[in-house]
């Protein structure tokens, strides 16, 4: 247990021959669950996940008889199908917290402790990784990669509603046992884009959430190479984008309750849209005839979209946690900020302890205290 509450860690690993081993082995002793996934892999990953998870549970002592549980999915459902698994098996069982590591030994367990502490101290229901809280450590992303996560964060801020929240691709994460059973984790995407699509989700369910500072190291060896073609990847997360954000207007804003978002970024839509197409046939017609109409539609609908664009970020502004603690530097050592210890307060407010106010409309604003990695 970490703080009197109960901690899981999911392991998705798909071909993590090598790695995966690692990651088991590395678990922090609060840790009192691990389901370690095995995605349908090809080459020895499962006999490496068992092999490290009967050594785990020989010496371990704790809530649970078994430290880790081996799960192996027969055919490959893709990283976010293993970390659904994962989610209803520590949901099932009551897990306090749990935890995201991946196989690929990427993200250092000894900063767990970051991500716990705000669902601990009870300020954030669900807190990731955020790479681009310094320069130096967008430096250190490669570039492609860089550029495609600055999209699609933007994309998602849209998308989710939550527009402060960046580096919306980073899976070292944290969930606790309420937005589990709120969230629809059931219909999570399974593909390669379920962080973004479990942001759509936590919001819809009314999820405070957390940005923790993390340090970018890409750690590649000779002959690795990533699982994602992005040729595919970026059509499918665009599309999912788009319905996870009609989804969320429709349930959140129409449905549950009404409010002129909904309807003011349709509205805007159209706008923009029939503008933009009138604008582009007229403009490439033999005459230009009603361009200017056209225009003027356009930008009308473009303030349309951006005024709902701000009245969504105001209604949503008290679901975001700013975790302010710098990330670990190069040396691995954190500025300004004490060791974690499993028993005592590492979360502190900026400016005082946790605020909210009367209501509905809570504004919670934590600092993290303590001690923070993708492949």
């Amino acid at each position: 247990m970490y703080r009197e509450m109960t901690v899981a860690v999911v392991v998705p690993a798909y071909n993590e021959e090598g790695y995966v081993g690692e990651v088991i082995d590395s678990l922090p002793a609060y840790v009192d669950r691990a389901y370690v996934v095995d995605d349908g892999s090809t080459d020895g990953t499962w006999a490496e996940i068992t092999r490290h998870a009967e050594e785990r549970n020989e010496r371990h002592d704790g809530h649970f008889d078994d430290l880790v549980v081996a799960i192996r999915h027969e055919a490959n459902r893709g990283v976010g199908g293993a970390i659904k698994t994962g989610y209803q098996r520590a949901r099932d069982e009551g897990i306090e917290a749990t935890a995201v590591l991946g196989g690929d030994d990427q993200m250092d367990a000894a900063e767990l402790t970051r991500y716990l502490d705000p669902l601990a101290d009870g300020v954030a229901d669900y807190t990731k990784g955020n790479r681009f809280t310094r320069p130096a450590h967008w430096d250190a992303m490669p570039r492609f990669r860089f550029v495609g996560n600055v999209v699609l964060s933007y994309l998602t801020k849209i998308a989710s509603g939550y527009w402060r929240t960046m580096d919306s691709q980073n899976g070292y994460s944290a969930i606790s046992l309420d937005a589990l059973r709120e969230t629809d984790i059931g219909g999570m995407y399974e593909y390669y884009g379920y962080c973004n699509d479990l942001l759509i989700r936590l919001n819809t369910a009314g999820m405070r959430i957390a940005d923790v500072p993390r340090s970018s190291e890409f750690a590649y060896e000779d002959g690795w190479k990533s699982h994602i073609d992005y040729r595919e990847y970026v059509p499918r997360v665009s599309v999912m984008l788009l319905r996870g954000f009609g989804r969320r207007l429709h349930r959140k804003y129409l449905l549950a309750d009404y409010h002129p978002i909904a309807p003011l970024y349709l509205l805007g839509t159209a706008l923009a849209g029939a503008g933009g197409l009138g604008l582009l046939a007229s403009l490439t017609g033999r005459g230009r005839d009603g361009a200017a109409n056209w225009l003027q539609g356009f930008v009308a609908g473009l303030f349309v979209f951006l005024y709902a664009t701000l009245l969504d970020r105001d209604d949503n502004r008290h679901l975001e946690v700013r975790a302010d603690e710098s990330p670990p530097d190069a040396d691995g050592e954190v500025a300004a900020a004490g060791d974690a210890d499993t028993d005592g307060a590492s979360a502190v407010a900026t400016g005082g302890p946790p605020r909210e106010t009367d209501g509905s409309d809570r504004e919670r604003r934590v600092d993290a205290t303590v001690s923070g990695g993708d492949r």
